[in-house]
């Protein structure tokens, strides 16, 4: 395990002679030292989030370097300390072990690299343990994001936003196109809140009609309604402790924002045909494709509903805004399904990866995640290509091919630019080695570049050449008449 090079230490004692001693030490070993002799004054730099070893003097005026321990691993538990004394005991050692101390040297050293070589050891357990302390929260977040795949800055401030918001039980609006992952962002809230071992109970609102929906969510009582058999209880009560997410919110009947309102501002439901209310515990996340706030002000949605429901808003970004995530997402599926269909599928063209950050993917991950499981299913390929990909998807480079713009609209410039121009190096490449009858040699002196450069780039955009050209000129078939 690597230890930092230069780290920063902090040593107290209050005997001056050793404190220069062992600051010398130190720094002649790379560190960076600070010296303080007061120990009250050592406290306070101590809790400098900079500092990465203490070395304390166990006899100290005004604060003992016991009690300075205890207060350092009180407001610094990471750092690592090791003390020092010059009357060493096996209570003492005891003692400041089980304050926190990494070790404990007794003077006068015996040996002044003892003083590099603890320290030294002592920066390698807190090297040790960040690094366990991070794994753990990349293991914690890969659990609960494992399905979110992303890492452009608009998907960043998603996963920021559900670290954040997930240990509230504030009220979530997620906003966003259709298949941008409404869902998958509720679970993720859900799995990493203090309800997590309670349910997460989720319905599409536009899925139902009005009389259903109010049925599925309350419940209802025998004879309710026609087909009311029995007494059932509404998912408000089967995600109670839990969470209860409300996909395309935006779709539900008016009666049913006024039922929905009155469970968000009472904590109870009545059940259909019922008098009697139930005390629930729910969290809300809502979802929707739909602007609300146009459709709060075109009437269509309840203004104080609304703002019950946008406690929290979270907007999920089209794909075609994160383009940069698209290759990350065509990995991840192609991971999936190659799997599922025991197929040895282990990659993606460039020329094909090219199309698919290009394609405008109106339906968002959902439709990219379609597009790949359908080029697993049909490939004969170890590696999907252009042919491999959806009609619609292969068409993307077409409007590139004629300089059209239009298409590379939604990217950054300087990414429009490098998909504009590979498009175009790609397509020249392929005339030209078309006019040459794919002769390599012939090509490149047409291109104006030496053999070695030209086959770099025909291997760089796949395009097929024949052989080396080395040896194969083209046949002067008048001669040969």
């Amino acid at each position: 395990m690597d230890t930092p090079a230069k780290a920063k230490i902090l040593v107290v004692d209050d005997d001056k002679i050793v404190l220069r001693a062992v600051t010398e030490i130190l720094r002649r070993a790379g560190h960076e030292v600070l010296s303080i002799d007061d120990a009250v004054e050592g406290l306070a730099v101590a809790k400098d989030p900079s500092i990465d070893a203490v070395m304390l003097d166990i006899k100290m005026p005004n604060l003992s370097g016991l009690e300075l321990l205890r207060a350092i691993k009180v407001a610094r538990p990471d750092v690592e300390v090791v003390m020092m004394t010059a009357f060493a005991t096996v209570e003492t050692a005891v003692e400041a072990v089980k304050a926190g101390a990494y070790d404990y040297l007794t003077k006068p050293f015996e040996n002044i690299d003892e003083v590099s070589l603890t320290i030294g050891k002592a920066l390698e357990r807190r090297a040790l343990r960040n690094q366990a302390r991070m794994l753990e929260e990349a293991l914690s977040v890969r659990n609960q994001f494992e399905n979110i795949v992303g890492q452009s800055a608009h998907m960043r401030e998603v996963f920021k936003l559900v670290e954040t918001v997930s240990y509230s039980s504030a009220t979530v609006l997620i906003e966003g196109e259709s298949g941008t992952g409404k869902e998958l962002v509720a679970r993720a809230i859900h799995f990493r809140s203090p309800r997590k071992a309670k349910p997460f109970v989720a319905i599409n609102c536009s899925a139902l009609t009005e009389t259903l929906l109010e049925s599925e969510l309350f419940g209802h009582v025998k004879g309710a309604f026609t087909g009311a058999v029995g007494n059932k209880k509404g998912l408000f009560e089967a995600a109670d402790g839990g969470t209860l997410f409300l996909d395309e919110i935006g779709d539900m009947p008016r009666a049913t924002q006024v039922r929905l309102l009155r469970v968000l501002q009472e904590g109870e439901v009545k059940p259909v045909g019922s008098n009697e209310s139930v005390k629930v515990d729910v969290r809300i996340i809502a979802a929707t494709h739909v602007d609300l706030a146009r459709a709060k002000a075109e009437g269509r949605f309840r203004e104080d509903l609304f703002y019950r429901l946008n406690v929290i808003p979270l907007e999920l970004p089209p794909l075609r805004d994160r383009p940069e995530d698209i290759p990350l997402l065509a990995g991840h599926f192609l991971e999936r399904y190659a799997g599922r269909a025991g197929k040895p599928v282990t990659g993606v063209t460039p020329a094909a990866l090219e199309l698919l950050t290009l394609h405008r993917w109106a339906g968002n991950v959902r439709e990219l995640e379609n597009a790949i499981e359908r080029a697993v299913v049909l490939t004969q390929n170890r590696v999907l290509d252009v042919e491999d990909l959806p009609p619609q998807v292969r068409d993307s480079g077409r409007v590139v091919g004629d300089v059209e713009a239009s298409s590379l609209a939604h990217l950054p410039y300087s990414e429009a630019k490098k998909l504009a121009v590979r498009a175009f190096e790609r397509r020249y490449l392929s005339a030209l080695m078309s006019k040459n009858r794919d002769n390599v040699s012939s090509a490149a002196r047409d291109a104006g570049l030496d053999r070695s450069n030209f086959r770099r780039l025909l291997k760089q955009y796949e395009v097929a050449g024949r052989g080396s050209g080395a040896s194969s000129p083209e046949p002067d078939l008048q001669a040969m008449a």
